[in-house]
């Protein structure tokens, strides 16, 4: 099971003492936990890192302005074919159908039931209307472009960071279960269908509580590959005073030198936008309908967001970040 890196919470910027007895939250009207509290940069206001929506895992690192300074709402996505085409670089029109072999393929995925020895994946269905498929990529791509990230469905490995090579999963500690033969054609079938426009039915809404989250945009079947979590490849030990708040365990090594990890900051896929739970309350572990998995496919460790269970149109997709090893603190999430 994977988990997130446990994300680093620093102090707020040092300021007279005299400012800092003044300051008090916004959110929640107390001046306690100064050490959380962080200034806007225009106004001066504080927030409590906990009391902002979405929870910030720690003070930026550059400068920061509260809702109302920022006037933040992200600018819709021009829901033009062409534009968005070019911006997920898809290889054909999403109206065009698929051929005979591709529907065969998708019908024999789509076929595949749970049994009592072995529990199969499933592909994603797309929407049938290419017109739906398009607003559900322009949600993504008005995301993406409102957090400055690069549009990737894989991992990337640049300069400076891991190289390919130490994504082994020979070092993962206790061992990394394999994908089966079976299911890493059907990973590759849903590779291969966004490819060609043939969009997972997920549509990604900005919520002023929860920020950037995703919706099912249609019913989804329990063991369904919803998309496979990406971003640049790095160790661990690079990371470990990183402020971002999506960093993802890729390999978690018996040395720990070797540990990996999957940061979504510059570039990424929907992955970046579906929140975790809070799993410190009946509530929080209620709205869990995806698990977070990772695989060896292909002699390379992966990580995989499947659905847990069957998701109906309209609901919130959530994951615990914390998997099996419960390292990230997540009582103050929504």
């Amino acid at each position: 099971m994977a988990s997130s890196l446990p994300r680093r919470r620093t102090h707020a910027p040092k300021s007279s003492s005299a400012l800092i007895d003044d300051v008090f939250c916004q959110e929640c009207g107390s001046g306690h936990s100064p050490a959380k509290l962080l200034l806007c940069d225009k106004c001066d206001r504080g927030y409590h890192l906990f009391c902002l929506r979405p929870v910030l895992p720690s003070v930026p690192k550059g400068s920061w302005f509260c809702r109302t300074c920022s006037n933040h709402k992200p600018e819709s996505f021009p829901l033009v074919q062409t534009k968005i085409i070019d911006f997920f670089r898809i290889q054909r029109s999403p109206e065009a159908s698929l051929n005979q072999d591709a529907r065969k393929k998708r019908k024999r995925g789509g076929s595949l039931v749970v049994s009592k020895r072995k529990r199969k994946l499933l592909p994603f269905v797309p929407s049938e209307d290419p017109k739906r498929r398009l607003e559900q990529m322009a949600s993504l791509a008005t995301a993406l472009t409102a957090t400055s990230t690069e549009f990737s469905n894989k991992l990337t490995y640049m300069p400076g960071m891991a190289p390919r090579s130490a994504n082994c999963p020979g070092l993962e500690r206790g061992g990394m279960q394999v994908l089966s033969k079976e299911d890493t054609d059907t990973l590759n079938l849903c590779k291969s269908m966004m490819e060609r426009g043939e969009w997972p039915p997920l549509m990604v809404v900005f919520d002023p509580l929860e920020g950037f989250t995703v919706e099912a945009d249609r019913s989804i079947k329990d063991l369904t590959i919803i998309t496979e979590y990406v971003g640049d490849v790095d160790f661990l030990k690079n990371r470990e005073n990183d402020d971002g708040d999506s960093i993802m365990t890729l390999l978690s090594a018996s040395d720990p030198s070797k540990t990996l990890v999957i940061c979504p900051d510059k570039r990424s896929n929907i992955a970046r936008f579906i929140n975790g739970i809070n799993n410190h309350t009946p509530e929080g572990k209620k709205k869990q309908n995806l698990k977070c998995v990772r695989f060896d496919v292909g002699g390379e460790c992966r990580v995989l967001l499947v659905s847990n269970r069957d998701i109906t149109k309209g609901e919130r997709l959530y994951y615990d970040y914390n998997g099996d090893e419960h390292e990230y603190p997540t009582e103050h999430f929504v």
